[in-house]
Protein backbone atom coordinates (compact mmCIF):
# COMPACT_ATOMS: atom_id res chain seq x y z
CA UNK A 1 0.00 0.00 0.00
CA UNK A 2 1.35 3.18 -0.82
CA UNK A 3 0.94 6.01 1.82
CA UNK A 4 0.53 9.79 0.12
CA UNK A 5 0.61 12.26 3.12
CA UNK A 6 0.79 16.34 3.07
CA UNK A 7 1.50 17.86 6.18
CA UNK A 8 0.76 21.52 6.82
CA UNK A 9 2.51 23.97 9.22
CA UNK A 10 1.65 27.75 10.09
CA UNK A 11 2.43 27.86 13.71
CA UNK A 12 6.52 27.92 15.04
CA UNK A 13 5.40 25.98 18.41
CA UNK A 14 3.68 23.13 16.02
CA UNK A 15 6.88 22.09 14.71
CA UNK A 16 7.97 19.76 17.42
CA UNK A 17 4.57 17.75 16.87
CA UNK A 18 5.16 18.04 13.19
CA UNK A 19 8.58 16.51 12.83
CA UNK A 20 7.06 13.51 15.37
CA UNK A 21 4.19 12.59 13.61
CA UNK A 22 5.88 12.71 10.27
CA UNK A 23 8.85 10.51 11.93
CA UNK A 24 6.54 8.26 13.35
CA UNK A 25 5.19 7.00 10.06
CA UNK A 26 8.42 6.78 8.10
CA UNK A 27 9.57 4.69 10.81
CA UNK A 28 7.19 2.36 10.35
CA UNK A 29 7.40 2.45 6.19
CA UNK A 30 10.16 1.48 3.38
CA UNK A 31 11.08 4.35 1.56
CA UNK A 32 8.86 2.83 -1.61
CA UNK A 33 5.71 2.53 0.77
CA UNK A 34 5.25 6.31 1.30
CA UNK A 35 5.12 9.62 -0.62
CA UNK A 36 5.25 12.77 2.29
CA UNK A 37 5.54 15.82 1.77
CA UNK A 38 5.76 19.22 4.66
CA UNK A 39 4.20 22.33 3.37
CA UNK A 40 5.06 25.19 5.65
CA UNK A 41 3.56 28.87 5.16
CA UNK A 42 2.97 31.67 7.70
CA UNK A 43 5.42 31.90 10.38
CA UNK A 44 6.55 28.04 10.34
CA UNK A 45 8.70 29.25 7.40
CA UNK A 46 10.54 30.59 9.98
CA UNK A 47 12.27 26.91 10.87
CA UNK A 48 13.80 26.57 7.57
CA UNK A 49 16.67 29.81 8.25
CA UNK A 50 19.96 28.22 8.35
CA UNK A 51 20.87 30.18 11.03
CA UNK A 52 18.10 29.87 13.55
CA UNK A 53 16.31 26.64 13.16
CA UNK A 54 15.75 24.27 15.90
CA UNK A 55 15.17 21.33 14.13
CA UNK A 56 17.83 21.38 11.54
CA UNK A 57 18.86 17.83 12.21
CA UNK A 58 15.38 16.74 11.98
CA UNK A 59 14.87 18.27 8.64
CA UNK A 60 18.02 16.86 7.48
CA UNK A 61 17.21 13.86 8.12
CA UNK A 62 13.99 13.66 6.86
CA UNK A 63 14.67 15.24 3.44
CA UNK A 64 17.32 12.45 3.30
CA UNK A 65 14.50 9.79 4.07
CA UNK A 66 12.78 11.21 1.01
CA UNK A 67 10.33 13.67 2.51
CA UNK A 68 9.45 16.38 0.53
CA UNK A 69 9.85 19.91 2.15
CA UNK A 70 7.93 22.88 0.61
CA UNK A 71 8.45 26.69 1.58
CA UNK A 72 5.92 29.39 0.97
CA UNK A 73 7.23 31.40 -1.45
CA UNK A 74 4.52 34.01 -0.48
CA UNK A 75 5.21 33.50 3.44
CA UNK A 76 8.90 33.73 2.53
CA UNK A 77 8.64 37.26 0.89
CA UNK A 78 6.16 38.56 3.83
CA UNK A 79 9.01 37.97 6.39
CA UNK A 80 11.93 39.04 4.09
CA UNK A 81 13.49 35.88 3.77
CA UNK A 82 15.77 35.13 0.86
CA UNK A 83 16.21 31.58 -0.97
CA UNK A 84 20.12 31.93 -0.08
CA UNK A 85 19.12 32.26 3.67
CA UNK A 86 17.08 28.51 3.90
CA UNK A 87 18.21 25.08 3.29
CA UNK A 88 18.92 24.06 0.42
CA UNK A 89 16.84 20.77 -0.06
CA UNK A 90 13.85 23.06 0.58
CA UNK A 91 11.19 23.36 -2.47
CA UNK A 92 9.60 26.32 -2.33
CA UNK A 93 6.30 26.26 -3.93
CA UNK A 94 4.25 29.75 -5.01
CA UNK A 95 1.68 29.34 -2.85
CA UNK A 96 1.50 26.91 0.41
CA UNK A 97 -2.41 26.91 0.48
CA UNK A 98 -2.41 26.27 -3.66
CA UNK A 99 -0.10 23.00 -3.17
CA UNK A 100 -1.88 21.82 -0.17
CA UNK A 101 -5.26 21.67 -2.39
CA UNK A 102 -3.18 20.06 -5.59
CA UNK A 103 -1.62 17.50 -2.73
CA UNK A 104 -5.61 16.74 -1.91
CA UNK A 105 -6.68 16.59 -5.16
CA UNK A 106 -4.23 13.92 -5.92
CA UNK A 107 -5.34 11.43 -3.31
CA UNK A 108 -2.86 12.88 -0.50
CA UNK A 109 -4.42 12.39 3.18
CA UNK A 110 -4.21 16.19 4.88
CA UNK A 111 -2.68 16.24 8.26
CA UNK A 112 -2.43 19.68 10.32
CA UNK A 113 -0.80 18.75 14.02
Amino acid sequence: MQIKAVFHIDEIEKWKLLIGNVQNLVNILTEDMFEIEIVANSAAVKEYLITNSNFANELTELSTRGIKICACKNALNGLNIKQNEIFEFITIVPVGVKELIEKQNDGFAYIKP
